[in-house]
């Protein structure tokens, strides 16, 4: 496997010549290159990216594009080529979406139906039969899912794109966090499973440098769009130090499906273990521990305290679940730390509640109208009878507990305080309901 990206800066940093092109620092930090003559251009690639690129979507089985803006850029990409050409523009969306899928139905002015399923507000448990009620109701143009969502649940990609298929319908999948499942002894990447465009954050769990992306798609017609559709996002100064990143990787992917084979056996004997001292799983995705925290007496905010501790730093924790990412690389050292000081925390009584529930607020306005609104930040208790504006959770999680052009109930309030959401952005009044 060639590494062209890679070869060509080193080579050009051997030069030592007089930077007299961007960037400013004239190279102070020399991997740090732009398009000069011989580097090529990630959005017009005909050369040592086109050759990276072809690298990787023989690796992954489609036509694979490099993004150095992460899943956030691909799925604004993904979502106009799926609309390209298009009167219909009404997408079914997991309601557990992340909030670049809001900005990017706003900017692409969509019509979503949420498909909704399961308790939490994280997670979206559709089935195949969800699908097809909701395909026969709405009658998309596509159909758009997180799998796996930010939990590690995964749902029946193969089921649901068959459904799919019969209806004439892409099928879109949000797999940011699951760049690696190709690589599993028995793939469960969803270009496997039946997806039609997928992107994959590779920065979340493969060796490569924040923001590194992958775009991939099955149908030739609209590779052939790929390029045009990521300029249209994406920025005109892409970062060569995470194009060399997933250049690099290539030559790591050669090897990573062995090395799962090695480690996923590892990963399951230590949940076995810890499940014997008390501990509780949830999902699917073989690389994240989620655990729910309160069957072991805890909350997540704690639990993360206490591990944060002991120099061990979580992914993300709510009132409810704790979620670690283990790395492909040097597992078994890491589940070795991570295992000890699990089992030094003393196991308590089950809090017994229920999880921050998903709300079902009513639809006012359309995410682009209410995106594109004016807007004013109000405090979480003063946006009751408010109509959300912009989305209502950072990142992580990213996933919005009411959609933008939804009224703010009750309900919906007392789950954003549950979540630590102090304060909204809302339409400004007056705005007729």
């Amino acid at each position: 496997m060639t590494t062209p990206i890679a070869d060509f800066v080193r080579a050009y940093c051997e030069r030592n010549a007089l930077r007299l092109h961007m960037p400013g620092h004239k190279g102070e930090h020399p991997l740090d290159i732009t398009e000069v003559p011989g580097a090529d251009s990630l959005y017009d690639a005909a050369g040592i990216i086109k050759e990276s690129e072809e690298n990787a979507s023989a690796l992954f089985g489609a036509r694979t594009f490099y993004s150095t803006e992460g899943s956030s850029h691909l799925i604004r990409a993904m979502l106009h080529l799926a609309l390209m050409g298009k009167k219909n523009r009404r997408v079914l969306a997991g309601r557990n979406a992340h909030k670049a899928f809001l900005s990017a139905s706003a900017l692409l002015d969509l019509d979503v139906a949420w498909l909704t399923a399961g308790e939490t507000y994280l997670s979206c448990p559709i089935t195949a039969d969800d699908v097809e009620n909701a395909i026969q109701e709405h009658q998309p143009c596509a159909v758009y899912l997180t799998s796996p969502d930010y939990l590690g649940n995964m749902v029946d990609l193969s089921a649901i794109a068959g459904v799919c298929k019969r209806h004439g319908v892409l099928l879109l999948v949000d797999n940011a966090h699951g760049a690696y499942l190709k690589f599993l002894p028995t793939s469960l990447h969803p270009m496997d499973l039946g997806a039609d465009l997928c992107c994959d954050s590779a920065h979340k769990t493969l060796p490569v440098l924040t923001g590194g992306a992958y775009l991939h798609i099955r149908d030739e017609n609209l590779a052939a769009q790929a390029k045009s559709a990521l300029s249209f996002f994406g920025s005109t100064s892409p970062s060569y130090l995470i194009l060399q990143s997933l250049d690099l990787c290539n030559l790591f992917l050669c090897d990573a499906r062995s090395l799962l084979e090695q480690t996923l056996p590892k990963i399951s004997e230590c949940k076995e273990r810890l499940k014997a001292q008390g501990y509780r799983f949830i999902g699917d995705e073989p690389l994240k521990f989620t655990l729910d925290c309160k069957a072991y007496g805890y909350n997540g905010f704690d639990l993360c305290a206490l591990l944060d501790e002991q120099n061990i730093v979580c992914e993300f924790s709510d009132a409810d679940f704790l979620v670690l990412m283990l790395p492909i690389r040097d597992t078994e050292s890491a589940l070795r730390q991570l295992e000890s000081v699990l089992v030094s925390i003393p196991k308590r009584t089950p809090i017994e509640s229920v999880p921050v529930k998903a709300t079902h607020p009513k639809r006012v306005c359309s995410i682009r109208e209410a995106m594109f609104s004016q807007s004013e930040t109000v405090s979480v208790k003063d946006s009751v009878g408010r109509v959300l504006a912009s989305p209502s959770v950072s990142c992580p999680p990213a996933v919005s507990i009411a959609m933008c052009g939804e009224l703010i109930g009750e309900e919906t309030a007392s789950v954003l305080t549950a979540c630590g959401i102090e304060t909204v952005r809302v339409i400004k009044k007056p705005f007729s309901i």
